[in-house]
């Protein structure tokens, strides 16, 4: 499993669609000449996940305190997730970060606003100072 879907799995409830961790299906085979199937996607949406919520309740449960809102070593401390530099350059390949991985304040930098960015947009409910 990547890191950052490892990440989702720890943010989002397990029936969410951030979580779908199917890979796509293989397409069945069809005879020749036949229709391809059409199938309709799923009519229900769940709500945004309040992500700050989710932390601050996992930060509540914590004794050291970690600054996740800012730090992406912290974030994944806070989510039990390896927070290795090598962890880190893992998650920089995943997310397409095209610096110097030797750089890690930059790279943690932008690792943290990629990774608020793609909660985001995997129906994460952020506050503005996050975003």
């Amino acid at each position: 499993m990547s890191i950052f879907k490892a990440i989702l799995n720890k943010i989002f409830p397990s029936n969410h669609p951030a979580n779908d961790a199917a890979a796509p299906a293989a397409a069945p085979a069809q005879a020749p000449g036949a229709e391809p199937a059409v199938t309709a996607a799923p009519t229900t949406t769940l709500p945004p996940v309040d992500v700050q919520a989710v932390l601050a309740d996992l930060q509540s449960k914590q004794s050291q305190p970690l600054n996740w809102k800012t730090s992406i070593v912290d974030l994944l401390k806070l989510l039990g997730l390896d927070s290795s530099l090598q962890a880190r350059k893992q998650l920089a390949g995943e997310l397409g970060y095209t610096g110097s991985t030797d750089d890690s304040a930059a790279m943690n930098v932008w690792l943290h606003q990629q990774v608020i960015k793609k909660l985001a947009e995997n129906g994460g409910k952020l506050p503005d100072d996050l975003k």
